[in-house]
């Protein structure tokens, strides 16, 4: 890679810190690190600057100077208990109206491509077992926070169409990988506990993506000339259901995994009467993505194989676990 100068947002979660590490160890290549509130840890070479946050009227100017590539990984996230009064209104303040304050500024001072970390929920919320989503499906997001992340796609087409900076969208399904926390640690926490589960008679499918390999994926983008202007959809390009997923992470800590094979429709209707239909469908329902895209025009295949992937997410726990 030429010497190239990022600015990359969101350096306090869980894929920004680990973009700001990969880009860090690259020769000749500079890491400005936007940082709100309290002093960050970065690698030695990153230069952090303060910022007040991503709601306009932030100033981005100074941040931008001389930077060829914005990776936008920052945003207000998905949440399963949202308490906002009007929650599309606070999730476009910060993912459409933030990101495209920044996008304009970045345009302004001559950025060159404008990498946008979106979301699979962009696309929507399931699929049927064997029909994935494809980066050129016709979206249709549900939720507010799903909405607010097309709303600012949208918005980046139209920028990039006006001023020629190159856009590119990355919308990656469920992250994982050493250190994860939300649901992803607590099945990892119920498992090393020996916590009986009801999931043992699942048969969706779900697509994941190891960390390690979505940062692949946009690093691949900064420079790809094929990614101009495309839509790729992230995942490790291995799906299986939640039952599969929770033997394969109990094995991987040396547990067993005490699976209960309750049927899915009396889990689910239990999850409705009590207000949890959207957790019901992010455990029963089934979620797949189709990555060819990024194989044909990237010649990007998913470099950490998941086997791997999920050996090093549990050795990870662990090695870190609260006795």
């Amino acid at each position: 890679m030429s010497s190239k100068t990022f600015l990359v947002t969101g350096g306090s979660g869980f894929v920004g810190r680990a973009l700001i590490e990969r880009l860090s160890k690259m020769p000749e290549c500079a890491v400005i690190a936007p940082v709100r509130g309290a002093v960050m840890s970065f690698p030695p070479g990153v230069c952090s600057i303060p910022c007040t946050g991503l709601e306009p009227p932030q100033d981005w100017s100074a941040a931008l100077k001389d930077v060829d590539c914005v990776i936008h990984a920052a945003a207000r996230v998905h949440v399963m208990n949202e308490s906002a009064a009007d929650p599309l209104a606070v999730f476009r303040l910060v993912n459409v109206d933030g990101t495209l304050n920044l996008a304009r500024q970045a345009a302004a001072a001559g950025v060159k491509r404008f990498i946008f970390i979106s979301s699979i929920k962009v696309n929507g919320e399931v699929t049927a077992p064997g029909y994935p989503f494809t980066a050129d499906d016709k979206p249709a997001p549900l939720d507010p926070y799903g909405v607010s992340k097309f709303e600012a796609e949208q918005a980046l087409r139209a920028l990039a169409a006006a001023t020629g900076m190159e856009l590119v969208i990355i919308r990656p399904v469920l992250v994982y990988g050493p250190g994860v926390k939300a649901n992803f640690l607590s099945m990892m926490r119920w498992l090393y506990r020996g916590v009986p589960l009801p999931f043992g008679a699942l048969d969706n499918r779900r697509s994941l993506v190891a960390i390690d390999n979505l940062v692949d994926l946009i690093v691949t983008c900064t420079e790809h000339p094929g990614a101009a202007n495309q839509v790729f959809l992230a995942s490790d390009g291995e799906d299986l259901s939640t039952t599969q997923l929770l033997q394969k992470l109990a094995a991987a800590m040396g547990r067993p995994a005490r699976l209960l094979p309750v049927p899915v429709g009396l889990m689910d209707g239990v999850a409705t009467l009590m207000g949890r239909r959207a957790l019901s469908q992010r455990i029963f329902a089934s979620l797949q993505v189709d990555i060819s895209k990024n194989r044909q025009l990237l010649n990007w295949t998913p470099p950490v194989a998941f086997d791997r992937a999920l050996s090093l997410t549990a050795q990870h726990f662990l090695d870190t676990r609260q006795s």
